[in-house]
């Protein structure tokens, strides 16, 4: 098969062969390079990537020190599967994680994604609780396996399909912009947690749910980050009951909120952490970090791949931990992050298109509003944003349709992350200006 020649050449041929369920659309970028935050096209092309590949990249873009421990082990040994044998590079991976993990006595299940890590969640909590009742909340976004898919409160039209797991039920999340209890912070009374009581009360039996789904900022549901005290109020509800809770770290872990762990903001210690995206600089890998006891609750092969553990993905992963803690990502990526954050404020003073802007460290979000009193949703701005970010040479994209997406990698140069800012607030201002035509509306899918 010839090598595409041409951007076009590339969408046409992708549409012949993968089908919709395997990908979605922001904007027709044919990465073929890419260095710390900038990609380049097939056509040659530059674009600062706000999105870090999904929330990949954390340490940037084919980040040296993890390409070096790649070509290293390829030369070694690129597979030697863990679940028979004994290869070090996986044994060492899972003692650093065990080391950064927010809880004491841990151990460690790896696997190549984040919705098989939460697959495994599931397994874990019923098999160490021994119930079957697993509470989620709306909104929320857990991967597309079929347990993970059971357990999203985020898109319900593909179990309409093809069925999912039974005894899974869903609970608001904390929403402070767009509060499901209609409150302001004035009148707020924590109505979201005295929510979970009245279910326990009145709906699902406390004594038969085996964990709490949650991920400590919802990434997908428009970057929501919940009240400071909401969590260890919710797990003092658990814990009266002996329900675990376990934390998706999956696009919140890895140094991009500030800390190893977002779940770490809120003062709580989970009994289960997923993670993945970041952890393999590019390269699949995922894990799961949990208390022993629970997960020893699983038989020999309860959770368990060919792949996983794979000595490769395991030393990149290695050399993304080694980098966060020489380069002091943490602390950069909470400075940078609050620095991002009064930029973002001042363009919502500007801009009405802006309605709300949260987040922690460089993990954020704008709400794009077509009215501030009414907090309507702006669809089509959201799509037209980030196609003019395009257009501007940067990678933008949004969540549930209207909130705009900012996650550069944590390495990205200071002067590089203005410049993005600065292209961010001209599609936002080409857009209000009305620069923007409504045809590109059809070539902007997102989800």
């Amino acid at each position: 098969m010839d090598k595409p020649r041409n951007k076009e050449e590339v969408v046409e041929r992708y549409s012949r062969v993968f089908p919709r369920a395997s990908r979605v659309t922001y904007a027709p970028i044919v990465g073929v390079r890419a260095r710390n935050a900038m990609v380049w096209d097939i056509e040659g092309r530059e674009y600062i990537d706000f999105l870090s590949d999904a929330a990949v990249q954390n340490v940037g873009h084919n980040n040296p020190k993890v390409v070096r421990a790649v070509k290293e082990q390829v030369e070694e040994l690129m597979h030697f599967t863990f679940i028979y044998g004994f290869p070090v590079e996986p044994l060492l991976l899972a003692e650093k994680l065990a080391e950064i993990a927010p809880m004491e006595g841990v151990k460690v299940s790896l696997g190549m994604t984040g919705s098989d890590a939460n697959d495994g969640a599931i397994k874990f909590a019923r098999a160490y609780t021994r119930r079957r009742t697993i509470l989620s909340y709306l909104r929320s976004y857990y991967g597309s396996t079929y347990g993970a898919m059971s357990v999203t409160g985020l898109d319900f039209e593909i179990r309409s399909k093809v069925g999912e797991l039974s005894d899974v039920h869903y609970i608001p999340y904390p929403n402070c912009y767009r509060c499901p209890f209609g409150k302001e912070p004035k009148s707020c009374r924590m109505e979201c947690v005295e929510y979970l009581k009245e279910k326990f009360e009145g709906e699902v039996y406390a004594g038969g749910v085996a964990a709490l789904f949650a991920e400590p900022i919802q990434g997908d549901a428009g970057m929501v980050v919940p009240p400071e005290d909401y969590f260890k109020r919710v797990k003092r509800i658990l814990d009266e009951h002996g329900i675990l809770l376990v934390v998706d770290e999956v696009q919140s872990g890895m140094g991009r909120t500030g800390k190893w762990f977002a779940i770490e903001h809120f003062g709580v210690e989970p009994d289960i952490i997923t993670l993945a995206k970041p952890l393999g600089g590019g390269l699949p890998i995922s894990a799961i970090i949990g208390r022993a006891e629970v997960m020893d609750s699983l038989p020999p092969l309860g959770h368990a791949f060919t792949l996983s553990g794979n000595p490769v993905a395991s030393r990149a992963a290695l050399a993304v931990i080694e980098e966060i803690e020489e380069k002091e990502l943490l602390r950069r990526a909470e400075k940078l992050g609050k620095y991002t954050k009064k930029r973002l404020e001042k363009m919502k003073e500007e801009h009405e298109l802006i309605g709300d802007v949260r987040g922690l460290g460089l993990m954020l979000g704008i709400d794009l509003v077509k009215d501030r009193e009414t907090k309507e949703r702006a669809y089509e701005e959201a799509r037209k944003v980030v196609w003019r970010a395009y257009e501007l040479g940067l990678i933008l994209a949004f969540l549930q349709g209207n909130v705009l997406r900012i996650q550069p990698p944590l390495t990205i140069e200071e002067e590089l992350l203005d410049e993005g800012l600065d292209r961010l607030e001209r599609a936002i201002t080409d857009v209000e200006e009305g620069k923007v035509p409504d045809s590109v509306l059809a070539k902007v899918q997102g989800w």
